[in-house]
C-alpha cells in the first residue's frame, strides 16, 4: 500500500464509503418465491468515494483515501486495489469485524439492485481523521455515509480554502449541516427534491442553491443525463449510448469525471460531458470500478457517441 506523509499534497481526497461488491448475474431479476439460475458470480472492490478516487487515480491525479473496513478477507481486498492503483490509503481497521458488504443482483439489461449489510463498527468517525489529511489536498470527496466525520471534514477544508463536492443519496441524519460545508452537491435524481419538498427537479436545485450558497447544485438522471444549477444558467448535458454490461457505480464515476475536469480548468459543460462519458464507458463491464476507462477512449466517445434524447 502506497504510503505519504500526511503533510503532503495530493489532487483529492476522499471520506466517505468503501464496499466489497458480490455481483451475482442473472437474466431477469427473480419474482417472490421463484427459484432463478444464476450465471455468475463475482466478488470486486467498490463503494461510493472509494471507487471514485480509484477512478482519479487512474486518471493521473495524486489521491487519498480515508476509511474504516473491517478484519477479513475483503479488507484485504481493498488495500490491494488502493496499492493497485496507487491510492494514498489511510485505512482505520476494525478488529473482529465484517467489512461492509454489498449483494448486487444484476439482470440481463445491466440494471442493478443492491442488497447492502454494514456493521455499525463501520462508522467512520470525526476522532478517526486527521486535519492534515484533509488541508493538504486540492479538493475533498464524500458522501453522506458518515455524515458527522464527512462534516468536519469538509470545515476543515472549508478553513483551509479546500473545494469540497459530494456525492449525496438519501436524507442521512446532519446532511443538511453538511451541505453548507460543500461547494459542489452533486446529488441522485430524487435527492433535491425530497431535501426541498419540491416536485420539480429544477426548482428543488435552484432552492438548494440558495438554501445552501453553493457553487453548483447538480442532478445526475441515469439515462437521462444530468442537471446542475451555478446560479444563473441552468445546465443539461444528455448521457451516452454505450452497450450496457453493469450499471453499478455509474454515478461513482460521474463525479470522479468532474472532479477530473474542474481540476484541469474547463468549463462547466466540458466538465458535465466528459463525466457523462466516463460513466457511461464505465457501465460496459462488470463492477463499479470495472469500466473506468482511459481519458483517450472518453474522449473518443464524446467525439462520436450517440446520446440518449431526455425524456419530458
Amino acid at each position: 500500500m502506497k504510503v505519504m506523509s500526511a503533510s503532503t499534497t495530493v489532487d483529492l481526497v476522499g471520506v466517505g464509503l468503501n464496499a466489497t461488491d458480490t455481483v451475482i448475474s442473472v437474466e431477469k431479476f427473480p419474482a417472490v418465491g421463484s427459484k432463478v439460475e444464476f450465471h455468475a458470480v463475482n466478488v470486486m472492490p467498490g463503494g461510493q468515494t472509494a471507487s471514485t478516487v480509484v477512478a482519479c487515480q487512474r486518471w493521473g491525479m495524486s489521491t487519498r483515501y480515508i476509511g474504516r473496513v473491517g478484519d477479513d478477507a475483503a479488507a484485504s481486498l481493498h488495500r490491494e486495489a488502493f496499492a493497485a492503483a496507487g491510492v494514498d490509503a489511510q485505512i482505520v481497521p476494525v478488529a473482529n469485524c465484517a467489512s461492509q458488504q454489498s449483494i448486487i443482483i444484476l439482470d440481463s439489461t445491466g440494471e442493478r439492485t443492491i442488497l447492502h449489510k454494514r456493521d455499525e463498527r463501520l462508522a467512520l468517525s470525526p476522532a478517526d481523521l486527521k486535519r492534515e489529511w484533509i488541508v493538504n489536498a486540492r479538493m475533498l470527496h464524500v458522501d453522506g455515509w458518515d455524515t458527522e466525520a464527512a462534516t468536519v471534514a469538509a470545515r476543515w477544508a472549508r478553513e483551509a480554502g479546500v473545494l469540497v463536492s459530494c456525492d449525496l443519496d438519501q436524507l442521512y441524519p446532519g446532511v443538511e449541516e453538511l451541505i453548507t460545508c460543500i461547494d459542489y452537491v452533486i446529488a441522485s435524481a430524487d435527492f433535491p427534491c425530497r431535501l426541498m419538498g419540491e416536485d420539480d427537479i429544477e426548482k428543488a436545485l435552484k432552492a438548494m442553491h440558495r438554501e445552501y450558497d453553493c457553487k453548483l447544485s447538480a442532478a445526475t438522471l441515469g439515462h437521462d443525463g444530468v442537471l446542475a444549477w451555478d446560479g444563473e444558467t441552468m445546465h443539461y448535458q444528455a448521457a451516452y449510448k454505450v452497450p450496457v454490461v453493469d450499471t453499478t457505480g455509474a454515478g461513482d464515476t460521474f463525479r470522479a469525471g468532474f472532479i477530473y475536469g474542474l481540476q484541469q480548468g474547463w468549463a462547466l459543460d466540458h466538465q458535465l460531458d466528459f463525466a457523462c462519458a466516463a460513466a457511461a464507458l464505465n457501465c460496459t463491464a462488470l463492477g463499479a470500478r470495472g469500466g473506468i476507462k482511459t481519458l483517450a477512449a472518453i474522449e473518443q466517445l464524446r467525439s462520436t457517441g450517440e446520446r440518449y434524447t431526455r425524456q419530458s
